[in-house]
């Protein structure tokens, strides 16, 4: 017997260079990232080129001054300017703060309570509410917040006065309740809660199913479970959640405008109905300013695109050197 000749396939070649699938895919990834970026930075340089003018005339007064008032001649040439942003700057700080503190703990324990204590029937309609939350317009919550929060956040505020007002944030010479900071700020903490508890509820869902496993074989209770597992490790998720709230609430325009006094005057006391944010002083003076107060406006809007990038980042840090302890 012939045995036939065996033919020897040639040996493949190994290459790392990746596919053409690969590459399209790849480009279209980085292409839409690098267009992300590019928009935000034609976004500053628009602001800057905007409001350069106002900003060179009026240097660190622009920031540290509370005065807004522009005078023009008959002719509508601009007789004398006085642009400052310090009190809107204080109360978009204070109405933030103020969300953020009432938003984070119920946000917390409202992706605890989907996670690891609802039915999983009320889980998905629990869930479908909060997303359809967090798409609600803000001009909706701002007039709800107006009509029919603002009663019983007035009653709250005078509480607080009642028995912290030995604390200078809540002591008050004027009672003056209605239209404050913190009715802005408990808006503002509702529109923030779905952002904060989805954001959580995703990082919470991904805790090592072995390390859970483990706590209850060690004797556990669920809470004991949740304090030692899972707590530690999505806190640093919490905190990105935390603050991509706080953003959202920086930037917040017609919800504020709706339920806040805007007065050029700094005020730091929360309770008072008198302040303001640099996103409302823009829509309350756009649309009758002349055309030097609205660079004005621009350089309004220039410090508050760096303010919650500075936010952003501050956010991203924290992540960072709080992941690997988490974990």
């Amino acid at each position: 017997m012939s045995t036939p000749n065996l033919v020897i396939p040639s040996p493949r070649e190994i290459t790392t260079e990746p596919r053409r699938s690969d590459k399209v895919f790849r480009g279209v990834v980085t292409g839409g990232g690098l267009s992300s970026l590019l928009i935000l930075g034609l976004i500053a340089v628009f602001l800057g080129y905007r409001g350069f003018e106002v900003l060179r005339q009026e240097g660190f007064g622009f920031i540290m001054n509370s005065d807004w008032s522009i005078t023009t001649d008959d002719a509508g040439n601009v007789v004398e300017s006085h642009f400052g942003l310090a009190a809107m700057l204080v109360g978009t700080i204070l109405c933030s703060l103020v969300a953020v503190v009432i938003a984070v703990p119920i946000s917390i324990f409202s992706a605890l309570f989907l996670n690891f204590y609802s039915p999983n029937w009320l889980k998905k309609l629990l869930i479908a509410i909060i997303d359809m939350m967090a798409a609600f317009p803000s001009i909706l919550f701002g007039i709800w917040g107006f009509l029919v929060l603002m009663p019983s956040v007035e009653y709250w505020a005078k509480l607080i006065h009642r028995y912290l007002g030995f604390i200078p944030i809540f002591d008050m010479q004027v009672p003056v309740f209605t239209r404050s900071p913190f009715v802005a700020g408990v808006v503002l903490a509702i529109m923030i809660i779905p952002i904060i508890t989805s954001v959580s509820r995703e990082v919470f869902a991904q805790a090592p199913l072995d390390r859970i496993q483990a706590a209850y074989a060690l004797g556990a209770t669920r809470w004991a479970m949740i304090k030692a597992v899972v707590i530690p490790y999505g806190r640093s998720g919490v905190i990105g959640g935390a603050m991509l709230g706080l953003g959202r609430a920086m930037g917040e325009t017609v919800a504020v405008f709706t339920v806040l006094n805007i007065v050029f005057q700094v005020n730091w006391h929360m309770l008072l109905g008198a302040g303001g944010n640099v996103a409302s002083l823009i829509i309350l003076k756009f649309g009758d300013a002349s055309p030097y107060e609205i660079k004005a406006l621009m350089a309004a809007g220039l410090v508050l695109f760096l303010l919650t990038l500075v936010v952003n980042a501050s956010a991203n840090f924290i992540v960072k050197r709080t992941g690997k302890s988490g974990r």
